[in-house]
């Protein structure tokens, strides 16, 4: 008796073993996707309809059956929209939760804080922020592991700067939020600026946390500009937009791409008419030709995103679903989620991949994949938006 009761918890032990094993292999009957977003705080106009996104679009591909027969099990936190916040998310993410990739970093200087966790853990890390130092940066260092949806500086200055030249407004006032965001963008307009003819005769920075720079704003007006650019995401762009024009300052106005979203329109109120801004081209899909490859994407994730939130998505939340689906193809070409082979799917094999941010052709020189023609000038008119093109 005493043989078959020993025999039976030996086997019993060694299938729990087994169990186990299986499960921290990362290949059992879940893949795991993390997610860091600045879902609350100063960046929430961007980071909360890119949380929206990915969850909505785990529920679709699970009710479809998942990737390859397994379900994707989501688990994302709220950043706060802070830099200390981003890394202990991250850093739970991979030691505790044993994720297979993540996706996020919804502002730059959240995405760089979060790059070493992930390069030295080796886990594919899709960003959805634009600075060009979080796949390309000027030290050369090593990016193999991380990746991005959002167009960079490197692709939107020259947008911006040949408007201008067009325009023939080539004496500017340049000011940045002073952050990642805002001084990569100063530095690719520095180095670009000379060559379209464009000479900023004032140059000023603001706090993310800005409420009034009018003060500021008085010593750039005295610099007679022929136009201002400001460089900063939804919050600070529209304080600092309301300031120009409360001050007196008539002249065009164009922002970045960070503000891309309904939200900026609201907090800038009656300012915000006229602004121009370089951007993708979900905020105008309605008005593109039925020949524009990205135009079907475009309209039905503007459907699904209103029906389950019942709210217009912003391009932000566009960044996350290019993230998503990028990473979704790359799993079913890796044939699983060994990361090594996901990274390797990600670089090598998204040749034309249309999303909602443009058509990607990422490769291991470039992981954003992303040319100045994924970009319309949009102008502010009505409360909405027109492409100015």
């Amino acid at each position: 008796m005493k043989k078959w009761v020993w025999l039976f918890v030996t086997v019993l032990f060694l299938f729990t073993i087994s169990a186990c094993s299986d499960s921290s292999s990362g290949e059992g009957d879940e893949i795991i996707i993390g997610g860091v977003f600045s879902a609350s705080g100063p960046a929430a106009p961007l980071g909360k309809g890119e949380m929206d996104t990915v969850k909505m679009l785990v529920d679709k591909v699970n009710e479809d059956g998942g990737i390859d027969g397994k379900k994707i099990k989501l688990i994302s936190y709220d950043d706060k929209s802070d830099q200390n916040e981003a890394v202990l998310s991250m850093k739970k993410l991979i030691e505790q939760e044993k994720v297979h990739a993540v996706i996020g970093g919804t502002i730059s200087g959240n995405t760089l804080a979060m790059i070493p966790l992930a390069e030295k853990s080796e886990i594919p890390f899709i960003s959805l922020a634009a600075s060009k130092q979080i796949h390309n940066p000027d030290d050369k260092s090593s990016r193999k592991w991380i990746f991005k949806t959002a167009q960079g500086d490197d692709v939107v200055i020259p947008k911006v700067l040949q408007y201008l030249k067009d325009e023939g407004l080539t004496k500017i006032a340049w000011l940045n939020v002073a952050n990642a965001y805002g001084t990569s963008g100063h530095t690719e307009f520095a180095a670009m600026a000379k060559d379209f003819g464009i000479e900023a005769v004032v140059e000023e920075e603001f706090e993310a946390t800005v409420t009034d720079a009018k003060a500021m704003l008085t010593r750039v007006k005295k610099e007679k500009p022929q136009a201002v650019v400001v460089w900063g995401t939804a919050q600070e762009s529209a304080v600092i937009t309301k300031n120009i024009r409360q001050i007196g300052m008539d002249v065009p106005i164009i922002n970045s791409h960070g503000i891309g979203t309904k939200q900026f329109i609201e907090l800038a109120g009656a300012e915000a008419e006229g602004i121009i801004f370089p951007i993708g081209r979900l905020l105008v899909a309605d008005q593109l030709g039925d020949d524009d490859k990205q135009k079907e994407k475009l309209l039905t994730y503007q459907k699904d995103y209103e029906a389950e939130f019942n709210a217009p998505p912003s391009t932000f939340g566009g960044h996350s679903w290019d993230a998503f689906y990028l990473l979704v193809e790359a799993i079913k070409k890796a044939d699983g989620t060994d990361p090594k082979k996901v990274r390797d799917a990600l670089e090598k094999d998204n040749g034309g991949f249309v999303g909602i941010s443009g058509v990607f052709n990422i490769n291991e020189k470039d992981h954003n994949g992303l040319s100045k023609d994924s970009l319309v000038m949009v102008k502010i008119k009505d409360g909405g938006w027109v492409i100015n093109e």
